[in-house]
């Protein structure tokens, strides 16, 4: 069977006669999806990298799951069949006087076996349609609210108060979605209760996991899904955040994606709340609490068919939504388990605790990531953490004052989180060289001091040493208090309710026994307050709890001590921040789950830095690695590649930074593109290598005249500072080079690694020209760069003459020359 479908792979479905090298991809990726491989995958712009992928993939799928089919039948004729001679042989044998009893034996154990196995099989099958069904019917929808680690799962947990408590806090019953839940560290019993409920949840079929950066890139890959010729066979659905997906406009209005999440679950709990109190428990007095109107199951189990039924982008979701007036949100998480591909953003499936509250389940599964050029970078961001002092203080002013207010309505075992939770956050202003000082503030003040000295290196272990925390078991506080109390959800509601209401409470002072040991550094202190206004924006930034962020770089602290670093930054704005050097050991786990790898890129180019780094380091043996590359399909003799080593004065060109601000290399500048405009048709696209310095050459020019003078042969566009206006440039840039204007076309300004750097196809005339200003090395005195250096040459090997640091420099450099101009370091 294996042998004929490997042969019947000589065409895949294409929506047109595919080019070879298109073929050959769909083949290469077919056989690593079939052998279980970890593919790199390089397909330079315009070769068609997204069909091929989809078109590839699916035959895959679609091929498997046919086998499946194939050998389920298979099985059940065999079955039937050994029956049916056993039950023959059974008739001759007992018709014979000589048959050995021996014998008979056999034969009726192998017959009761084989029953019982069916029976087994057939048993098992009911079991998951009666399952499936008990979801679908939406018994208490368990699988579509359990998310943010079991966020709902405390919704029934209040606390308990005493009679006498009861009596006094009638005034602050509203509250009682700020309390924390009773919690109890070493209570295995609600271990195996969640374990029990996770049985409810809908098995996942057999799926492909395609993620992506930018949200219109999976908009882009969803496009062609809808071209391809499986677009009414598969079953797809596109996962995002609910800033992204969200169609309550009371939610959609406060802006942050905080806000924006812990509103969402507050409604959601209140919706239990009142499902609860239908039941027939007896409410407690206090304001009506507000329900979300579209979270509401059969609204949802509606849209999670239409959503399966066709393939939806993120847009065409929120229309749907609208009109079934249900949460798309929720819906597409219901969709997960039945979808047979799922487009999400990398986010939700790099990250364990972000892929785990998603519903993303991996094991035995197929996961292709795009646009991975970046992807040790995109690790390395998306685990790293980062605290400022006035962040860290905040936080702890913040929590404190919430233990003071409810300290009779807290358990004792919380209160001693607290304090242990309060005692690292002084810890970390510490080592900044702050202190805390006896202050009487409102909600959201705090004052602190800092000694500002320099920028510090330390190992993880070195720092909890000068923190003074080493004997804070932070696998404890973080992974079961911080998950299953959501103190920081209930820290954020509590500073959203109070902040700017007049509610006093005093800190802690530095004078009592507890912090006499640190009263020498009271001498080089300066108090910094808030001068908001009331009711302004900055005071609702101001007013937004920092909780979360130190939640994330506690658990930052918890990685291995020699693949991370604690940067100490004590100049201007004092903070922490914790740098992952090793983004392979939270790979490993994507790796080790996963049927397969595939891992695609325009330019993948240094392949073996990729492999040693992101993979080998990872425990996967090189017989598991698979490479496929292929050549652009633009002919040679289309393309004009130039380096310019000067101007049309003369000028040599040399823009190392401390040359390239110069006026002389500016005009030059200025006076290359100004000949390229006369002679280059359609759209300019110039690329410099940071955003400063664009500010600044474009700032030259308006003085000297330059800009004037381009803007006469091609209307100017800039990248936009808001991602959410790179649309509305892109359409007017193309508006102008279609309709000319009176014009030769049009010049856009970029940034290599920006806005407008990666996943947008300057096509046919809105790309005639790509202009590369200098090389974007990166900043070589950077601490950051130089300890992941220092790393790199400690664990991997030398190559071709060059250590692994200064390959890295090399490679972040023409990685993000390459993604700007499309192209390879051949083509180069």
């Amino acid at each position: 069977l294996d042998a004929t479908m490997e042969n019947s792979r000589a065409e895949f479905p294409f929506p047109y006669q595919p080019y070879n090298i298109q073929e050959e991809f769909m083949q290469a990726l077919y056989s690593a999806l079939d052998k279980g491989k970890v593919g790199i995958f390089e397909s330079p712009t315009g070769t068609g990298k997204s069909l091929s992928l989809i078109c590839g993939a699916l035959s895959w799928l679609r091929d498997y799951e046919e086998r499946k089919r194939q050998e389920a039948t298979a099985l059940l004729q065999e079955g039937e069949a050994a029956l049916s001679t056993n039950a023959a042989q059974s008739s001759v044998a007992s018709s014979s006087a000589e048959l050995d009893w021996i014998t008979d034996f056999v034969q009726k154990k192998a017959e009761r076996d084989l029953v019982s196995k069916l029976k087994e099989e057939e048993l098992k099958r009911k079991k998951r349609e009666e399952r499936l069904e008990m979801i679908r019917n939406n018994v208490q929808l368990k699988y579509a609210v359990k998310r943010k680690s079991y966020e709902e799962d405390e919704a029934f947990k209040l606390l308990q108060l005493s009679k006498e408590e009861q009596v006094e806090a009638t005034g602050d019953q509203e509250d009682e979605e700020l309390i924390i839940a009773e919690y109890e560290s070493d209570d295995e019993s609600k271990i195996k209760e969640e374990d029990e409920d996770d049985e409810l949840v809908e098995e996942h079929v057999t799926k492909i996991y395609y993620c992506s950066r930018t949200h219109s890139q999976l908009a882009q890959f969803v496009h062609e899904v809808q071209k391809s010729p499986f677009s009414k066979d598969i079953s797809v659905v596109t996962l995002g955040s609910r800033q992204n997906l969200c169609i309550n406009e009371e939610v959609r209005r406060l802006g942050s994606i905080q806000r924006i999440n812990d509103r969402c679950m507050e409604m959601q709990k209140n919706k239990h709340e009142k499902h609860h109190h239908e039941e027939g428990v007896k409410r407690k007095r206090g304001p009506a609490k507000s329900v979300c109107p579209y979270n509401k199951a059969s609204a949802l189990q509606q849209m999670r068919d239409v959503v399966l039924g066709a393939v939806h982008d993120i847009e065409q979701l929120l229309k749907l939504g609208r009109e079934t007036h249900s949460c798309p949100y929720y819906a597409t998480r219901l969709a997960i388990p039945p979808a047979q591909l799922v487009v999400l953003p990398y986010q939700m499936v790099l990250h364990e605790a972000t892929r785990r509250a998603a519903g993303v389940q991996l094991k035995g599964q197929v996961l292709i990531i795009d646009e991975a050029h970046n992807l040790s970078d995109t690790l390395s961001c998306i685990h790293s953490a980062e605290l400022s002092g006035a962040q860290l203080c905040r936080a702890h002013s913040q929590l404190i004052q919430y233990a003071d207010r409810y300290k009779s309505r807290l358990k004792a075992k919380n209160l001693m989180y607290i304090k242990q939770i309060l005692f690292v956050i002084e810890g970390l202003v510490r080592v900044l060289g702050g202190e805390f000082i006896h202050i009487k503030a409102q909600i959201c003040n705090y004052s602190f001091f800092f000694v500002l000295l320099g920028t510090e290196m330390l190992t993880i272990n070195n720092f909890l040493f000068k923190a003074q925390i080493d004997n804070i078991n932070l696998f404890k506080v973080l992974q079961r208090y911080f998950e299953k109390s959501m103190i920081s959800r209930k820290l954020g509601g509590f500073v959203e309710k109070y902040a700017g209401s007049g509610v006093t409470l005093h800190t802690h002072s530095c004078n009592n026994k507890e912090n006499r040991r640190t009263e020498g550094l009271n001498r080089y202190l300066q108090t910094l307050q808030s001068n908001q206004n009331p009711g302004t924006e900055a005071e609702k930034v101001l007013s937004a709890s920092p909780m979360m962020q130190v939640e994330g770089f506690f658990m930052a602290l918890t990685n291995s001590n020699t693949d991370g670093r604690v940067v100490v930054h004590k100049q201007g704005a004092s903070s922490v921040k914790f740098l992952l050097l090793n983004p392979a050991v939270h790979f490993a786990q994507v790796l080790k789950e996963c049927r397969a790898v595939i891992i695609a890129g325009g330019t993948m180019q240094p392949v073996s830095d990729f492999k040693q780094e992101l993979l080998f380091s990872a425990g996967v043996v090189e017989e598991r690695v698979t490479e496929f590359s292929c050549g652009h399909v633009i002919p040679p003799e289309n393309i004009l590649p130039l380096v310019l080593c000067s101007g049309p004065s003369g000028q040599e060109l040399e823009f190392t930074f401390q040359n390239r601000d110069t006026p002389r290399m500016m005009d030059e500048t200025g006076r290359i593109l100004s000949n390229i405009c006369n002679v280059v048709p359609g759209g300019v696209v110039c690329f410099f290598p940071s955003y400063d310095y664009s500010r600044r050459i474009i700032s030259h020019w308006e003085t000297s005249g330059t800009l004037t003078r381009l803007a006469n042969k091609k209307k100017i566009f800039q990248e936009p500072k808001k991602a959410n206006q790179v649309e509305q440039v892109l359409n007017e840039f193309s508006r102008c080079i279609q309709v000319k204007l009176g014009l030769t076309g049009a010049l856009l300004f970029s940034v290599v690694g920006g806005k407008m750097s990666e996943g947008i196809n300057f096509s046919d005339d809105l790309g005639r020209c790509v202009v590369m200003v200098g090389m974007p090395y990166p900043n070589i005195k950077s601490p950051e760069l130089q300890e992941k250096m220092s790393y790199l040459d400690r664990h991997l090997p030398h190559s071709q003459g060059r250590s692994p640091g200064q390959a890295l420099i090399e490679n972040l450099c023409m990685k993000a020359v390459n993604q700007s101009i499309g192209t390879d370091n051949e083509a180069i």
